[in-house]
Parts: structure tokens; sequence; C-alpha cells
């Protein structure tokens, strides 16, 4: 096996409390450092976390030729600009979900991935794990029939509206933090839309606090979801066919893995082992980077991801449908 990749975090959010125990166990992955807009707060976080070296500013990060590869774990808003400062300074990048809700910020960072030659990947850690790709496959293996429906929700409560994920400067709101994995979720087993329909309701921070959605897709598909920042604690997806259905309770955490397969009047349970989302996600970028393995969220996924995004905020803003099938080429037949 090859030596492993010297990974570093920027930011100390809170997600990283789900990763750093995942680079850790890993032999694939060594984390070397981590970075604050404070030394102090870097050297108190690198000693609580066993990481061997603290960084006062991320440029301070970038400018490290020992780290090969970086986690963005910042505000949404800033996801985008860190990622492409980091590529091109010859790092690699995993980049915490959303990228961007705009297309074009998306299109941009994986510009310069391309200019420096260097991986970026969009994290969305539940698409790593075998409970995901498990019922993807039976899907397409037609054990439910003709897929008909996608139905999904994520939802929890918060109420602080001083917190970064109710903060409109920050890209904050429903969509762009869980219902984010809803569309991802509606679009592995859909594809791509081709017209959507947002609604939300805008809390007192002034970020969605409720965002539903529907999807259609092509061959008469279509998904609706539900998210929300101000609602009871949900987190499920269901794929509908002609013949059957297949449920998942947690998705998105997948943190008790197993999928009800529903047909024929009976319930099938497919037990799966319990993996480390985020180990897989590390890995799986590690692998690239060494050229042993094949990344699994590259800039197809991320640009389409966005675009929907970017659909569905535009559609609840102005109370219509978004279209977003792409305009034939001038000239064209």
């Amino acid at each position: 096996m090859a030596h492993p990749v010297k990974w570093a975090i920027m930011s100390t959010a809170n997600i990283n409390r789900k990763v750093i125990p995942a680079a850790h166990m890993s032999p694939k992955t060594e984390l070397v450092g981590v970075a604050s807009r404070d030394q102090a707060r870097a050297d108190e976080y690198a000693k609580t976390w066993e990481i061997p070296r603290a960084f006062g500013s991320y440029d301070a990060l970038l400018a490290d030729p020992q780290v090969e590869a970086v986690y963005i774990s910042l505000p949404n808003s800033m996801h985008c600009e860190w990622a492409t400062k980091a590529l091109e300074a010859g790092k690699h990048v995993l980049c915490e979900k959303p990228l961007s809700r705009h297309a074009s910020e998306v299109e941009a960072a994986f510009d310069a991935a391309d200019r420096t030659g260097r991986l970026l990947s969009e994290a969305f850690m539940y698409r790593h794990n075998p409970q995901t790709q498990r019922a993807k496959q039976l899907v397409d293996d037609g054990a439910i029939g003709e897929l008909r429906l996608i139905r999904s929700a994520f939802s929890y409560s918060l109420y602080d509206e001083s917190n970064i994920r109710l903060r409109p400067a920050l890209d904050g709101g429903a969509l762009m933090d869980i219902g984010c994995y809803t569309v991802s979720g509606s679009r592995l087993f859909g594809g791509e839309p081709e017209k959507v329909y947002g609604e939300a309701w805008f809390g007192p921070s002034g970020t969605d606090w409720t965002f539903a959605g529907v999807l259609r897709f092509p061959g008469n598909v279509v998904a609706v979801f539900d998210s929300g920042t101000a609602m009871t604690e949900r987190d499920e997806l269901e794929a509908i066919g002609s013949e059957g259905s297949l449920f998942l309770d947690d998705p998105w955490h997948c943190q008790v893995p197993g999928i009800e397969l529903r047909r024929d009047g009976r319930v099938e349970r497919i037990e799966l082992d319990t993996v480390d989302s985020y180990r897989l996600e590390l890995e799986n970028l590690s692998d690239a980077i060494r050229g042993e393995g094949e990344l699994l969220l590259g800039r197809d996924d991320a640009v389409a991801q966005a675009r929907v995004l970017e659909a569905l905020h535009d559609s609840a803003m102005h109370g219509a449908p978004v279209s977003l099938l792409r305009a034939p080429p001038v000239g064209s037949r």
C-alpha cells in the first residue's frame, strides 16, 4: 500500500468531530495539521484532537509544503473561495457540502483543479456508504419495478439565530444545510431533473427554516422532499416503483444501516455492516491521489447538484417552476 496522504483541516468547525476520528483511524490518511484564524485557538484545538501542527491562519496552512490535501469545513459561503485557493496552492481538496448553490462558482473551482492538476471532491459522505450503493443497485436492477417516485426528508430543530447555519450572509438555511442531502438522494436515483419547483418559509433569521421541493425527472419520475431547521428530527429516503418500494430509515448518517424492500405484501430487511462514511470519503480521495482508485464525486456531480440547488432557490424566491433543460445551440436542428 502507498504511504498515507498527509491531510490538514481548514477550520475548527463542529463537523470536524466526525472527520478527525476517521482520519486518525485510517492507514491511508495522516492528519498533520489544523488551521484557525487564531493561533491560540488552533493550538488548543490541535492539542485536544492530537494533531501535530497548528496554523494561525488558513494561508499559513496552504503554505506548508508537507500538506498534500485539505478538508474544508468552513461556512458555505467560503467553500469555493478557499477550495480554489487550496487548489492553486497545490493541495487536493475535500470540501464540505454543499460546494455552492451557484453552478458558476463550482465550475470555476473545478477549472482551478484542472488547471493545477489537483483533485476536488464534494463531501457527501453518505454517497460512499455501502448502504447507499446497495440501494442504488437494487433500484437499477429492477427490485421495485419501474421507478415512479422518490420521497425524502431531513430536518432538525435549531433556533439560535447567531448559529452559522441560520445566517443568510454565510449561505445558511434548510436547503443548503440539509436539503442538499435530499436533493442529492433524489438525483442519485432519478438522474438529472428537467424541472424543479420549490417552496420555502423564511424564518426570523432570514434563512429558509423550512424548504420543500418537487423535481421532475426524465421518464416521468417525480421526487418530493422536505427539509427544515425548525422541525422535529427526521431523516428518511424512499424509492417507490411499479412493483414495490425501497425504504431507508437512516439514509444520510448511515449509523444504523439497513434497507427495507417492500413488495408482494412482504417486507424484506437487508442488513448491512456499519461503516464510517467519513473514513470512506477520506480514503476515496486518498486512493485517487495515489492513483489507486477512482474519485467517486467529481466535477459532473458537483456542478449538477449546484444547478439544482440554484434552480430550487430561484423557484422559491419567484414562486414559479424552473426548467433545467438546456437550450439547443444556436443553429442546431
